[in-house]
């Protein structure tokens, strides 16, 4: 693929994992544990090509809604995943970064996260984004607050609002080039509502947990192949009859 047509910026929605594990006689937490090994390829994948930024979207604020047992279960997920996959995020020089709330996650989820992040402050490639306890609404509803208080009775701009948006630490990557939802599911589920504004948006039949390297080019390959107008014209369009 040109490297043109690298997406800068790839957001994912993991959706399946526990449909993957009904559907195989499995717990939900079975589907969860497998599509960590997914993360793990994908995210290596990514950095390998030239992406510059993968958000992955691993627990969202309306997921507390869950039983019990699976959200204690994913909240573990960060201590195993982080301790397993270091060397590799390391040697691929990923760097870790988050969005969301993530104070009001259990304390050995916080400091999961904040070592992750800690070790691999150095890095200068790929950054890996988790979004955990987020929500998009609640985010541009934080942003907006922020703005409101320091700009009192100025108007806020839209260039405003997005610099106060988490994703801002992104800088120019902010926006996702392309969206990726799992699962046979086609809708944003309240993920990165401002961002995906522009984004091609490219829907697999796929759980999580079987998203292979291999369904990955696919998207990829189908990403190349979009025509992005960003709502005008190309040239060649425009002068068409």
């Amino acid at each position: 693929m040109m490297m043109s047509k690298i997406p800068q910026h790839i957001a994912i929605i993991m959706d399946g994992n526990g449909r993957w594990a009904k559907e195989k006689g499995l717990p939900r937490i079975a589907g969860h544990k497998k599509g960590v090994e997914s993360i793990k390829q994908i995210a290596k994948k990514a950095s390998q090509i030239g992406v510059k930024v993968l958000t992955l979207y691993a627990f969202s604020t309306e997921n507390w809604s869950r039983p019990e047992k699976e959200v204690s279960f994913i909240m573990s997920l960060p201590s195993v995943f982080f301790s397993t996959f270091m060397p590799e995020l390391i040697a691929n020089n990923i760097q870790i970064e988050t969005i969301g709330n993530i104070e009001a996650l259990p304390e050995k989820t916080q400091e999961a996260i904040a070592k992750a992040k800690a070790k691999t402050a150095h890095c200068t490639g790929m950054k890996l984004c988790f979004a955990v306890n987020y929500g998009a609404e609640q985010d541009i509803v934080m942003a907006m607050n922020r703005l409101r208080e320091e700009k009192k009775e100025g108007e806020i701009s839209l260039i405003d609002l997005k610099s106060a948006l988490s994703t801002s630490i992104f800088g120019a990557n902010q926006n996702p080039d392309l969206l990726i939802r799992t699962s046979g599911e086609q809708r944003l589920s309240n993920f990165l509502l401002l961002e995906l504004a522009y984004a091609e948006m490219y829907f697999t039949p796929v759980y999580w947990p079987d998203f292979t390297v291999e369904a990955f080019d696919k998207a990829l390959a189908n990403y190349a192949k979009r025509d992005r107008r960003y709502g005008g014209l190309k040239e060649d369009h425009v002068n068409e009859n």
